[in-house]
C-alpha cells in the first residue's frame, strides 16, 4: 500500500465479515492496520464508538463489509466504494481524497455509489426498488451513516468499501429479529428466521459466501502492496 497515506484502522462488522477481512490480511507482510470488529446496526455502533478512544484526528479509517443492492446496476459480488450515506433525509460524505485514492488503486474493480443506511434489514425486493428509486441510492447497509456522522464530527477521514451480498431482484429473510440490542447476531433466532424462508435463506447464504470471498480478495489486494 505504498502509494497511500497510511490507513490506521479498519472497522468491519463482527462475525463472518470480520473473519473475511482478517483472512485477507493473513500473509500480508507490510504493515497492516488495526482491524476492529464493530456491532451491527446504528444504535449499537454509536454506543460502541462513543466508548472507544482508539483514534486521533487526522487518522484514516476504512470501513469494510457487505451490503445490499438497491439498483439493478449492482449485483452479488460487486465491489462498491461509497461517496456518501443518507439516513432520514440527512447526508454524510466520505472523505473525497481518501476515496479517490482507493478508487484509483482498485482501478476497474470498484464502482462509486450512493448509500442508504437503515435501522432495520431491508429484505423485500419491492422495498429495495422503492428505496433505490425514491432516494437515488445504490446500496444499503446498517452502519454507514452513523460511522460517518461520528468520525466527520471529530475530524477523522473515512472511506467505505463494501461488497454486494444480495441483489434487488429477490427477497432475503428479514433478519431484524435475530439482531440483539448490542448489535450481535442471535444464532438461535437466526436459524428460526432462515428455516421459515428456506428459498430466500439459501439465496442469502449463497450471496453472502460469494461476497465474503470477494471481500477477502479485495482486502488482500489493497494491503499486499
Amino acid at each position: 500500500m505504498s502509494n497511500f497515506l497510511p490507513i490506521n484502522t479498519i472497522l468491519v462488522p463482527q462475525g463472518a465479515e470480520y473473519k473475511a477481512v482478517c483472512r485477507g490480511l493473513s500473509g500480508v507482510t507490510t504493515s497492516i492496520p488495526t482491524v476492529v470488529a464493530i456491532p451491527v446496526g446504528m444504535k449499537p455502533l454509536l454506543k460502541y464508538l462513543q466508548q472507544r478512544e482508539f483514534l486521533t484526528p487526522k487518522s484514516r479509517v476504512l470501513i469494510m463489509g457487505i451490503c445490499g443492492s438497491l439498483s439493478d446496476r449492482y449485483t452479488v459480488g460487486d465491489i462498491v466504494l461509497y461517496q456518501d450515506c443518507v439516513y432520514q433525509g440527512k447526508q454524510q460524505e466520505c472523505d473525497r481524497t481518501f476515496t479517490a485514492q482507493l478508487y484509483s488503486y482498485l482501478s476497474e474493480k470498484a464502482s462509486l455509489v450512493k448509500s442508504l443506511t437503515s435501522d432495520h434489514v431491508i429484505w423485500s425486493a419491492p422495498e429495495k426498488h422503492r428505496l433505490g428509486e425514491t432516494l437515488t441510492a445504490d446500496v444499503v447497509d446498517m452502519e454507514g451513516f452513523t460511522a460517518l456522522e461520528f468520525f466527520n464530527a471529530v475530524g477523522v477521514s473515512v472511506a467505505m468499501l463494501r461488497v454486494v451480498s444480495d441483489d434487488c431482484q429477490h427477497n432475503i429473510p428479514d433478519l431484524t429479529p435475530a439482531i440483539n440490542p448490542d448489535g450481535s447476531l442471535n444464532p438461535f433466532l437466526l436459524a428460526i428466521v432462515m428455516l421459515r424462508q428456506p428459498l430466500a435463506a439459501t439465496r442469502l447464504i449463497r450471496g453472502s459466501l460469494t461476497a465474503l470471498k470477494v471481500l477477502e480478495q479485495v482486502t488482500h489486494l489493497l494491503f499486499s502492496g
